[in-house]
């Protein structure tokens, strides 16, 4: 592929996000296209809440709170307050800086804009040089199955803290949902440098990207080099509920684990999956399941980790 050639990347929230953050710091401006995840959004407050996409533009943006991954640095929430005050919902807390985005967000689809062109005017408002693509225009919305009934993600997220057991997932308007079409321009117009599928939650991130209808066998069929980077290290998620998840769907968690889900899932795939150094004793058996296998470091603690995995991501594309 060419060098210049755009690396495309399909991120959830905080984990892609900074493996994301350090590809667009290794690339030329304009070379990364994200595919965020959207099936995460939600109604609150007469409000479109778009948490994924949101953590993309502040983390790509460089305005994002380092200490807890997402929302903004320096945040106040006076507006959460004061709707307290009022006896208002203060379960899902938009602070006063990151309400200028969900209002933005509100009164461009008042005027007729969709998702899609309204999140590439934010990007470059925020001043971002890599194409933000929401994963679709169209709603899709997971629902979290549990004994107790099923719950809006966020609901299971945010407002019970994961607590319910999780027995499924699945994710309401998605046979209806279109690919952004930019996407499948640039799949068509020829092939990218890379695909890269970040350490994103496989189940609530990853999948609803991949199960698009007609996404995944063309991502499968095009020649760009898939590598996919685990998001579970020694057992254990780097954020959000991941391995809370597999326990509860019987499944070990491991990083190989995540490797017979891609596996069986969506067969040929992936070209490299990427594992952390304290789980490389895995990646013989990940080779014998028929997908080659790398290890890197890939906790991402600062902004030198970030590049140095993206390096390694890119090197791994260019060796295939």
């Amino acid at each position: 592929m060419a060098a210049d050639s755009p690396v495309l990347a399909l991120s959830g929230g905080v984990g892609g996000a900074k493996l994301c953050l350090g590809l667009s710091d290794l690339l030329a401006d304009g070379e990364l296209k994200v595919v965020v995840n959207t099936a995460d959004d939600f109604e609150h407050l007469g409000l479109l809440v778009c948490p994924d996409i949101d953590t993309l533009l502040y983390t790509l943006s460089r305005r994002n709170n380092r200490e807890q991954g997402w929302g903004l640095a320096g945040e106040t929430w006076q507006a959460m307050d004061a709707l307290a005050a009022l006896g208002g919902e203060t379960w899902f807390r938009l602070g006063d800086r990151d309400l200028a985005t969900h209002l933005w967000r509100r009164e461009a689809l008042s005027r007729g804009q969709d998702l899609l062109e309204l999140t590439t005017e934010l990007a470059v408002a925020m001043g971002i040089e890599s194409e933000i693509l929401p994963m679709s225009a169209q709603s899709v919305r997971t629902q979290v199955h549990s004994p107790e009934g099923d719950l809006p993600f966020q609901h299971y997220f945010v407002k019970h803290q994961c607590q319910p057991a999780v027995t499924g997932f699945s994710f309401v308007g998605l046979e209806a949902a279109v690919p952004n079409p930019r996407l499948m321009q640039l799949l068509q117009q020829g092939a990218p440098r890379a695909i890269v599928i970040c350490p994103s939650n496989p189940f609530v991130s990853i999948d609803p990207i991949l199960q698009l209808p007609g996404l995944w066998p063309v991502l499968r069929d095009c020649p760009a080099p898939v590598i996919a980077v685990s998001p579970i290290v020694a057992g254990m998620a780097i954020k959000g509920p991941a391995a809370k998840m597999m326990a509860e769907l019987g499944m070990p968690v491991t990083a190989e684990a995540v490797a017979a889900h891609y596996r069986v899932s969506y067969p040929g795939l992936i070209d490299c999956f990427v594992i952390d150094e304290s789980d490389a004793t895995l990646a013989p058996r990940i080779e014998e399941q028929g997908m080659a296998t790398a290890v890197a470091a890939t906790v991402m603690h600062n902004d030198g980790d970030k590049r140095a995995l993206a390096a390694e991501v890119l090197r791994l594309a260019a060796g295939i």
